[in-house]
């Protein structure tokens, strides 16, 4: 059976181009113009993933994003977000908010595509792989959980996505750009202070491990829990 892909934009003409591309490529295709017929298709046929423009009238993509990720049944459908150039308070926010990915309009529909395969793919990935414990934590991807002694936190998909890179490898350096570029997508032009911000938020969730995550002078940052030794 086809997988589902919602893509909701209020420009007719990238709607089509992009519907048709995806039909081609063999995926069933459900369309929106706007956030509150894209929420209503959504209760009505969830699918595997949405293809959200960030500029939609009445509602904006954000508040889609936001609506989707607060509700049960919808949180973890992923989203590829479409933005304009300019647009990078937006993206920062739809991060925020937990967007998997975003694409820049004028885009590749060839590009769109792969990106649309490879969340699917990381999604199936995660789906397998096995919970990260380093006792009172414990760090679940195919739940999107994060526990610490049974109670859960309330992490943003960013923060989540943050945490989880670096408890992978324990122990390992990792840079700021390393980090905005696989935890955000991000490549150029964007600010390090923004991981900085998110490590911070993070530290405090996290309480009394919250110090696992350390500050590499010079570098960026590594998670060393207690009794675990370097990956390096």
């Amino acid at each position: 059976m086809p997988q589902t892909v919602l893509v909701v934009d209020d420009e007719r003409d990238i709607l089509e181009l992009v519907r048709f591309n995806l039909a081609q490529a063999g995926f069933r295709v459900l369309t929106a113009t706007d956030g509150r017929q894209a929420l209503e298709t959504v209760r009505r046929n969830l699918p595997d993933l949405i293809i959200l423009d960030l500029m939609l009238p009445a509602m904006p993509g954000t508040e889609v994003a936001r609506t989707l990720r607060n509700d049960e049944k919808t949180r973890k459908v992923p989203i590829l977000m479409l933005t304009a150039r300019g647009e990078e308070v937006d993206r920062v926010v739809g991060f925020e908010l937990g967007a998997d990915d975003y694409v820049v309009k004028p885009f590749s529909p060839r590009e769109l595509i792969l990106r649309v395969q490879a969340i699917l793919r990381r999604e199936v990935a995660e789906e397998t792989e096995r919970p990260l414990a380093f006792p009172p934590l414990l760090i679940d991807l195919a739940a999107h959980s994060v526990k610490i002694s049974g109670r859960e936190l309330d992490l943003t998909g960013t923060e989540f996505k943050l945490l989880h890179r670096l408890a992978r490898r324990p122990g390992r350096a990792f840079s700021r750009d390393q980090l905005l570029s696989e935890v955000w997508g991000y490549t150029e032009d964007v600010e390090s202070r923004t991981v900085d911000t998110h490590v911070k938020r993070l530290r405090a969730k996290l309480g009394k491990v919250g110090d696992w995550i350390q500050t590499v002078r010079g570098v960026g940052y590594r998670f060393r829990p207690d009794g675990v030794e370097s990956s390096d």
